[in-house]
């Protein structure tokens, strides 16, 4: 399995995605500050690797002696879309406030988030399995595997546990501009896994949804609203509306800590704008005129509308979503 993320007494290591696919190299963060670097800069990505990296931050900050507050605050300031950033930052407040910041302590919790992680993916693969259909194609969008989680992923995961189970697909990977990270990071996750995969541009989705030979299309998120609307990757909006129109299932595959159930809709959830070079330039190279403006929110919201089921560590949640993502949120709390 592809480690993401590690926790060691030289600092938290984790495998540099900016770097993938031409070259795999680790970097070793060694302090809060510096963990805090990686995610905002993209080191580190995907809501629940995100969630892990806080967890280890706030236990280095603990090792480091730092203040608390000081370093959830500049944890949470990082990347304000993925709830589960903020909600990994929150249960380490209470592990440290009930440890009175025992550094250890906050080490074991950290490491105990990573482990369970990676038991939540494995999960909610199983628990998809059986909705993607044998002999199709499965049309996935941004990178929601190994790489976006503490290991197996939430999307992929899904996808590598029907293969386990015997079924054959293969796997469509949206290009995911401007980050590339279906280009870079799905792509090579799969083909790491020897899973079939075909690269496509994301203004080719609609042509293949249309054609018939796309059973199903899955992906993650990066924060759910209690309406069961979804903010995920930029343009996965658009492949629930082409996915509708087309009658092809489009499933979201995300473990309960992405749930965010005091957001009552979409309309509420913040979308990261980040900087124009990533739009103007590719790979360091500029590709537009200079000074030309630019838009780059780097996620959309899917209104709940589009999606056909959600798939979490607990079961698949149907409309009305406001109901069934609650019973599955209590079941959490409750075991």
């Amino acid at each position: 399995m592809i480690e993401t993320i590690q926790w060691t007494e030289a600092g938290v290591v984790m495998i540099d995605q900016r770097r993938l696919p031409r070259e795999q190299v680790f970097v070793t963060c060694r302090t809060y500050r510096e963990v805090a670097d990686a995610i905002r800069s993209m080191v580190i990505r995907g809501a629940p690797a995100i969630g892990v990296a806080a967890a280890m931050g706030v236990a280095l900050g603990a090792r480091e002696g730092a203040d608390c507050e000081e370093v959830c605050a500049t944890l949470a300031a990082t990347r304000p879309t993925a709830v589960n950033l903020f909600w990994a930052i929150e249960r380490m407040r209470r592990v440290w406030a009930g440890s009175r910041g025992d550094a250890r302590t906050l080490i074991e919790e950290a490491q105990r988030i990573r482990l369970e992680d990676i038991a939540i993916c494995q999960a909610i693969g199983r628990n998809g399995a059986a909705l993607v259909p044998d002999g199709k194609m499965v049309l996935t969008h941004c990178n929601a595997g190994a790489l976006a989680t503490a290991g197996y992923g939430t999307a992929l995961g899904v996808i590598r546990a029907a293969v386990s189970a015997g079924k054959k697909i293969e796997v469509l990977a949206d290009e995911t501009r401007p980050f590339l990270q279906g280009a870079r990071l799905t792509a090579w996750e799969l083909q790491h896994d020897g899973i079939p995969v075909k690269l496509i541009t994301d203004n080719m989705a609609g042509h293949f949804l249309h054609s018939g030979r796309v059973g199903c299309v899955v992906v993650g998120a990066d924060r759910i609203a209690a309406n069961g609307d979804v903010a995920n990757k930029i343009g996965t909006y658009s492949l629930a509306v082409l996915a509708k129109e087309n009658g092809v299932a489009f499933y979201v595959a995300a473990p309960l800590s992405t749930l965010d159930l005091k957001t009552a809709s979409g309309a509420e959830i913040p979308i990261e704008q980040r900087a124009a070079s990533e739009v103007t330039h590719v790979f360091g190279v500029p590709v537009a005129p200079e000074n030309v403006g630019v838009e780059n929110p780097a996620f959309d919201v899917t209104p709940a509308r589009y999606i056909t089921a959600i798939v979490t560590e607990r079961g698949i949640a149907r409309a009305p979503y406001e109901s069934s993502l609650r019973e599955l949120a209590a079941e959490r709390s409750a075991a």
